[in-house]
């Protein structure tokens, strides 16, 4: 097998231009997505033959960070330490139907104990690997000035019957925030 990794990070504020006052609340998203062999490997192919083989369930552990500060490093908002899980299932339910094929094999993304049921591949994979996660705090947490923000990514899986175990990590460039 190759290489997964974790696309560039973007850290996004969601208040572009001025600055915030210091009782304001500070909303940044965090958007990355999960590239390479393991999202290849989670394919209809695979997940017919992991099913036939008992396999059917794959959890993607990740981790997000969001970071303040220099040297010393001060972590903003909540950290976020969670998982997302793929439960592959067989189903005659016809409101499951593809019109181009005649599929018995599904998966079901839990994001954040959600279920989601998507009719194609790609949107499967899109709910499973790709990440926008907000985090809030208060402006006061940070102080007035000028302050640089970064975010730290992770995630790790184990092996399945389609892909190698494995974990991957990233650090995004930082964004420069104003509290007066």
């Amino acid at each position: 097998m190759g290489e997964s990794r974790i696309s560039d990070i973007q850290v996004i504020n969601s208040k572009e231009g001025e600055g915030y006052s210091s009782s304001d609340t500070v909303e940044i998203n965090v958007k990355f997505s999960i590239e390479g062999d393991v999202r290849n490997a989670f394919n209809e192919a695979n997940w017919t033959k992991a099913y036939n083989n008992n396999d059917v369930s794959f959890k993607l552990k990740y981790g997000i960070k969001l970071t303040s500060g220099g040297f010393r490093k001060k972590e903003m908002g909540r950290t976020i330490d969670t998982y997302r899980k793929a439960s592959i299932f067989w189903t005659r339910n016809p409101k499951l139907v593809n019109p181009m094929k005649d599929r018995r094999i599904w998966v079901q993304v839990a994001k954040n104990f959600e279920p989601f049921i998507r009719l194609s591949e790609e949107e499967v994979k899109s709910e499973l690997f790709d990440f926008d996660e907000k985090f809030v705090f208060k402006a006061s947490d940070l102080g007035t000035g000028k302050h640089k923000l970064g975010a730290e990514a992770f995630a790790s899986w184990q092996k399945h019957d389609f892909t190698e175990p494995g974990n991957v990590k990233n650090n995004s460039k930082e964004i420069e925030i104003t509290i007066n």
